[in-house]
């Protein structure tokens, strides 16, 4: 496994659209070792492929991410959006744009439908902050920023 050179804010590929993962080779599920040993190292909630150079429908959320040792990383392939109720207005960050922090307006509850790395189709509901997560990975895939939704940039000093 290895660690992720994470792309930040600024390189051309944050930008891009994401295309859709065809097979799930090999390479494919080493992609997602990897990501996930990045995200556990950045001490982050969610990473999306092109976070990390590769314009792939993909990405990855730690469920146990706010809390200590141990992970529980869920795998997202072509994920889509099927649901999403109620709303929050909540601190948002990104591994991309480090240092930086502002409030989003998202729903509360999110829906979303993936493959995970068998092939296999599978549904996974995210509430508040989990709920975010999925609408912010989600948007990296269309080349979105938090920053492009932000209702207000927070001083770091504010959240920290």
């Amino acid at each position: 496994m290895a660690i992720l050179k994470i792309v930040e804010e600024g390189e051309e590929i944050l930008r891009k659209k994401c295309r859709e993962v065809s097979e799930i080779t090999p390479k494919i599920k080493t992609l997602l070792d990897d990501m996930g040993d990045t995200l556990i190292k950045a001490n982050g909630v969610g990473l999306a492929a092109p976070q990390v150079g590769i314009l792939r429908r993909i990405f990855i959320i730690d469920t146990n991410a706010e809390e200590s040792g141990n992970h529980n990383i869920i795998e997202f392939i072509n994920p889509t959006i099927v649901s999403a109720e109620g709303h929050q207005e909540e601190v948002e960050g990104c591994l991309s744009i480090p240092g930086k922090y502002g409030i989003t307006s998202r729903p509360m509850t999110v829906t979303v439908e993936a493959l995970d790395r068998d092939g296999k189709k599978f549904r996974y509901t995210g509430t508040g902050l989990y709920g975010r997560c999925l609408c912010h990975e989600n948007d990296h895939l269309d080349g979105i920023l938090y920053t492009d939704k932000v209702i207000e940039m927070l001083d770091p000093d504010e959240v920290e």
